[in-house]
C-alpha cells in the first residue's frame, strides 16, 4: 500500500478474497489520474514487489495505460484511468463499495482485516 501511496493513486480499495477466490488473499483496485500515471505506478510496484523478494511478478496492460494489471501472487493490483475503473466496476462484481464517481482528490478506502 505504501507504494500506492507514494505514488498518488487514488480511491484505493482493498478486497479480502479469503474464502471468496483462490487467485489471491487481496485484489487491490486503485486509479491514477491518467494513462501515464497509471503505467508510473505500475512500473513503480512491480519494482518494489520484486526488491521485496515477491517471485514472478507479471504485469499486464502497460502498453495501453487504461487498466494495468499487477500480479504479486497473494495480492493482485488493478490499476486504472478512472473512467475505465467506473466502466468495469470490479468492486461491484466483489461485492464492495467503489468510489461514488472517478474523483480527482486522493482518498483511501482499505476492507477491514
Amino acid at each position: 500500500m505504501n507504494s500506492l501511496d507514494d505514488d498518488k493513486a487514488q480511491d484505493v480499495v482493498v478486497i479480502e478474497l479469503f474464502g471468496k477466490s483462490d487467485i489471491a488473499d487481496y485484489l487491490v483496485v486503485a486509479s491514477g489520474t491518467s494513462g501515464r500515471q497509471v503505467v508510473a505506478i505500475a512500473e513503480h510496484l512491480h519494482d518494489r514487489l520484486k526488491q521485496a523478494g515477491v517471485k514472478g511478478v507479471g504485469t499486464e496492460g502497460m502498453s495501453q495505460g487504461d487498466w494495468v494489471l499487477v500480479d504479486g501472487g497473494d495480492v493482485i493490483v488493478h490499476l486504472f484511468r478512472p473512467e475505465v475503473r467506473a466502466f468495469y466496476n470490479l468492486e461491484k462484481m466483489w461485492g464492495v463499495e467503489g468510489p461514488a464517481k472517478p474523483s480527482a482528490e486522493f482518498s483511501t478506502t482499505a476492507a477491514p482485516h
